[in-house]
């Protein structure tokens, strides 16, 4: 990377890392003395159980450990304004602190380019997770044992103080102690004997100063246990919280909770060690920390930092797999869970679980690879296509980006589809404009329709309304075909046509922008939701329009996001997919069927104006000029297909679909090596044998094998 073009990206990251850090800043210090920091209120304030005598734990405000309790009292001589900017400035110390620490931690030797990107990313991502702005909301404490722990496992740090910082770590989060074993695991016996001496010798201590809240701490409440909020709370994400929203309770809960705890420490702890052992020192952290997440008592969601340095691992052979783990870690630990799942009633527990789960399969389940493996540093290619030659010599604009051929990973695609939709509905649901400017905008639409003499919708409302049947159909063609069609053949073409999936996937996703940019620039009432006019809601029956809610209505969707129809532009979407997708001439008109029907059926069912259905084909014909404009079509092979995945050429150089539609390996300017008149790749030299005894032609790699000449002398680095 030029060296240019490295400083502007880092000025940008650290540009980002500061402006996100100011911005949570000032979101917490906005806030009104009752409504910030509000955990340390309770603890600090005039009124807190640090300034009152009596019990500690009295009131149940209080959930740290007595040793807590005991460094936080001289605070409470600080003034409340001072004490809350000291804290929050203080807070975000320790974060950049936090990323610094992080970026060290990587396994080595660490490429020039991750060493300077990866504290500002570190640091802008942790900034933008839940578990750090409910720290800086609370005034809470726990970013500091996290901090403690990943400074006691720096590189070359002698045991007894990487024990000491683990130990005090401990003591102000018991959990900690976890950490305890896997040095004993990795060969660090004397450090994990300082952290029981250091946790003991502080608790110790801390009963001789305060015996009463010690002994209610330790005995009453083991360790922190029904302290806060009620155990079950959904900010509780330990495996005692999730089986207590289930329904379950005393000593059978208890039991199973106590198993399935001892299962995931185990399990956790053996794979933290095989990280740590393998070089990988912050997975190996981040392991441990999602193991003390699901055995905890509690884990409330400022406790849960831990997950989000999870994202450190790689998980699949495949260049295409790489980003399913980071995405799904960053989705979880920086969304509400409705962004992450349906709030539908049937999978919402996933959503509300999703830290949990995602604490689980990390210390459990997920394959991380070794750096042993030879694809840690070289996965296995993508394949890619020449664009097809535009019909302007300037297009396609984007020509220089390379055109991937092979499927897509569908958790990938199925997480990034769902985080679209989120936004997609977010935004559609808070478009601007109220009813007046709605109903303004209705009349237009109709005074249009009547200068254009197509203003036929009460007629064909009313007459659809008539018939019972006719009525049924339509409702269920309005709530159904809109996702069914679409999906069916996303789901299609990913199996059988995957380059072509990949590029009207994207025609798709920019239909779907633009029409929201409709929504938020011309909100529109419906037919039914304009008043006076004697309009049938054929779906959800009469409305109050005295009440600007519209009843339940709102509850599902802004009801003015009207103009332009996306059921139309997704039905024209699907009947341009049918049209590409099937073979004989005579079937291709049959696509279009759909959008037609769909045009009766929004207008049937006073959904839509029909100039809202020429906007919808507006926005889908935009679509597809700009993902044309953009990126043109890319080139499939003959039979629809790509080439096996991973297939390399002899250099390790992903094969690329030359002219005649047959996969060629790339050369060093992504051209097919000795390419003839033709435009087809000759082979030369002897065959050479495979592992199973066949043979291999010249100059065709085996599946999946990289070249030696490919792999680093050392296979890590970020």
């Amino acid at each position: 990377m030029p060296r240019f073009r490295r400083a502007l990206i880092l000025g940008g990251l650290w540009l980002l890392a500061g402006l996100l850090a100011a911005r949570q800043t000032a979101a917490v210090l906005r806030l009104p003395p009752g409504q910030r920091l509000t955990d340390l209120e309770t603890w600090t304030g005039d009124h807190g159980v640090l300034r009152m005598p009596g019990p500690l734990y009295e009131k149940g405000t209080f959930a740290g450990t007595p040793f807590a309790g005991l460094i936080l009292r001289p605070v409470t001589r600080a003034a409340e304004q001072g004490l809350g900017v000291f804290w929050t400035f203080g807070t975000l110390l320790l974060v950049v602190a936090l990323g610094f620490v992080a970026a060290r931690a990587l396994p080595l030797p660490v490429a020039r380019r991750t060493a300077l990107f990866a504290a500002p990313a570190a640091i802008s991502l942790m900034v933008v997770s839940l578990p750090v702005r409910n720290t800086f909301t609370l005034g809470q404490t726990s970013i500091l044992p996290v901090l403690l722990v990943m400074l006691g496992f720096l590189p070359r740090l002698p045991d007894r103080r990487a024990g000491i910082l683990i130990g005090l770590a401990a003591a102000l989060q018991p959990t900690v102690l976890l950490f305890a074993p896997l040095l004993w695991l990795t060969g660090r016996r004397r450090a994990a004997s300082v952290v029981a001496g250091t946790f003991a010798g502080i608790s110790a201590l801390t009963w001789t100063v305060m015996p009463r809240d010690s002994a209610t701490y330790w005995f009453h409440h083991i360790a922190g246990a029904g302290l806060g909020e009620p155990a079950d709370s959904l900010h509780n994400q330990s495996l005692h919280g999730v089986l207590l929203r289930l329904g379950l309770s005393g000593p059978a809960e208890l039991a199973l909770y106590g198993a399935l705890a001892v299962v995931v420490a185990v399990l956790g702890l053996r794979r933290a060690a095989r990280c740590a052992r393998d070089g990988q020192l912050l997975l190996a952290i981040a392991l441990t920390g999602c193991v003390t997440v699901a055995v905890a008592p509690t884990a409330w969601l400022h406790q849960q930092l831990w997950i989000l340095l999870a994202v450190v691992g790689r998980v699949g052979r495949r260049k295409a797999d790489r980003l399913v783990w980071p995405v799904a870690v960053v989705m979880v630990m920086t969304l509400s869970s409705a962004a992450i799942v349906p709030t539908s009633k049937g999978i919402r527990l996933i959503g509300e679980n999703a830290p949990l789960l995602l604490a689980v399969a990390a210390a459990c389940v997920v394959p991380f690879l070794s750096r042993r493996d030879p694809h840690w540093a070289v996965p296995i290619p993508t394949i890619y296509g020449e664009p097809a030659p535009g019909r302007f010599g300037a297009l396609p604009l984007l020509r220089r980006v390379r055109r991937p051929l092979d499927r897509p990973n569908i958790f990938l695609e199925l997480l990034l589809i769902r985080l679209f939709y989120w936004v997609y509905s977010h935004v559609r649901g808070s478009a601007a404009g109220g009813r007046a400017v709605a109903e303004r905008h209705g009349r237009q639409i109709m005074g249009w329709e009547r200068a254009l003499g197509i203003d036929m919708e009460r007629g064909f409302n009313h007459a659809v309304a008539g018939v019972p049947w006719l009525r049924t159909v339509m409702n269920l063609a309005y709530t159904n075909l809109h996702f069914l069609v679409p999906l069916t053949l996303l789901g299609l073409m990913y199996v059988r046509r995957p380059a072509m999936y990949r590029w009207t996937r994207t025609a798709l996703g920019i239909t779907t922008l633009l029409a929201l940019l409709g929504f938020w620039l011309y909100p529109l009432a419906p037919p039914r939701l304009m008043p006076g006019l004697g309009y049938i809601d054929t779906l959800n029956g009469p409305q109050d329009f005295d009440s600007p809610r519209f009843g339940v209505l709102t509850a599902i969707s802004n009801q003015y996001a009207a103009m332009p129809s996306l059921h139309i532009g997704w039905s024209l979407w699907c009947a341009v997919v049918i049209a590409l997708l099937v073979r004989r001439w005579w079937l291709r008109p049959v696509g279009f069927l759909h959008p037609v029907v769909t045009t009766l059926v929004i207008v049937g069912t006073a959904n839509h104006y029909l100039l809202d259905a020429v906007g919808g084909a507006l926005v889908v014909a935009l679509g597809f000029a700009l993902q044309y404009v953009l990126m043109g079509r890319t080139r499939e092979p003959r039979d629809g297909t790509a080439s096996p995945q991973g297939d390399t050429g002899p250099e390790g150089k992903p094969r690329v679909v030359g002219p005649e539609g047959e996969a060629q390996v790339a050369g060093p300017e992504g051209k097919p090596h000795g390419a003839g008149p033709e435009g087809k790749a000759h082979v030369a030299g002897k065959a050479r044998p495979k592992g199973d005894g066949e043979t291999h032609p010249a100059g065709e790699a085996h599946p999946h094998e990289i070249p030696p000449e490919t792999v680093p002398e050392h296979a890590a680095g970020g």
